[in-house]
């Protein structure tokens, strides 16, 4: 237990017996199966030693939960004690409550390594708390795209062609068709089906309605096809080959036309280290983890942790264009992330 209680007191926290956690919650490490340990608020840390030594260890954050379970308890315990081994640092767990107090954490020094959401590593990115490292991939890719989906028999032209799959015009052209016209968007904290979308319309310099905003992507290509709710709308690409869309409504992709995409500059998950982490321990990470996902052991907990189960090396500046849609949008950043 001293032990326990000196890692806290490194780490600013205090120990509350058995309250909720109000901030960060320090697992115990790799080694060990005791119960984690609930903390108090998070408070800046300070240490004249190096990081990742046992005086100041690195700290690894674990999704954000109020409460975790058993298999992502060891999934943790797992890769940190993986990454210990590999660099050679000292290496603790903690569990944030919320994604914003994990934002919060990489800026006063409680942690150095987690998956943050796209809109989550734009707060953290922007505030220079954290820098990219890998971006998750799916099917070969860590960025996607969004479309803008109408009926083409309420009058509107298509300018995706789709047997090139390519735009035929700018997006100041293609988007002018919707002014003042109603959008369907799936949900506010969507990137693919309301945030980016709405960027490209700001900077196209096209207002549009009062939306209607419905429970994911299938339901605004449902409402598209129905009629009577909205004019256009977005997804992801391509939700109309939804497989339960596809059985439902055969002819979707008929009704249903894309009428211009958005490039793939939408994020998936990004893997961050923190942005004060010294050249060398950030190298030292990067092979680890390089090595670590070439490990069946290391792939299922990077798997069992944050669902990545393949990724790629990123740089800050891929994001460049999500970020400048992202704030063509106009909304508070900090109201995208939970």
């Amino acid at each position: 237990m001293g032990e326990m209680k000196r890692l806290l007191a490194i780490l600013g926290f205090a120990l509350l017996g058995c309250s909720v956690p109000s901030r960060l919650v320090q697992l115990p490490g790799p080694q060990t199966t005791r119960t984690p340990t609930p903390s108090a608020p998070a408070t800046p840390r300070a240490s004249s030693e190096p990081l990742g030594t046992g005086a100041n260890p690195l700290v690894l954050a674990l999704p954000p939960s109020t409460e975790q379970s058993a298999d992502v308890l060891q999934a943790g315990r797992t890769l940190a004690g993986l990454l210990q081994k590999a660099t050679g640092f000292k290496i603790v767990t903690v569990i944030p409550p919320s994604e914003t107090e994990l934002v919060r954490a990489f800026g006063i020094g409680n942690a150095h390594i987690a998956s943050l959401s796209p809109f989550g590593y734009l707060r953290a990115s922007e505030d220079r708390r954290a820098e990219a490292a890998f971006g998750r991939e799916q099917e070969g890719a860590v960025f996607y795209g969004a479309q803008f989906i109408a009926p083409p028999a309420a009058g509107f032209t298509a300018y995706f062609d789709p047997t090139q799959a390519k735009n035929l015009v700018e997006a100041a052209v293609a988007l002018a068709q919707f002014r003042n016209r109603k959008p369907c968007w799936t949900d506010a904290l969507s990137p693919s089906g309301y945030v980016v979308p709405l960027g490209y319309l700001a900077e196209a310099g096209v207002p549009v309605r009062e939306p209607a905003f419905l429970a994911g992507h299938p339901a605004v290509v449902r409402a598209l096809y129905a009629g009577g709710i909205c004019d256009f709308g977005a997804t992801y690409v391509d939700a109309r080959t939804y497989p339960a869309l596809e059985d439902e409504l055969p002819d979707v992709k008929n009704k249903i036309a894309v009428v211009w995409r958005v490039p793939p500059i939408i994020p998936y998950e990004t893997l961050v280290f923190a942005h004060e982490m010294p050249v060398d321990v950030r190298r030292a990470l990067t092979r680890a983890f390089v090595d670590l996902m070439a490990d069946p052991e290391g792939r299922s907990a990077m798997q069992t942790l944050y669902g990545i189960g393949a990724m790629q090396v990123v740089q800050d500046a891929q994001y460049d264009e999500f970020r400048k849609a992202v704030r063509a949008a106009g909304l508070d950043w900090n109201a995208l992330i939970k």
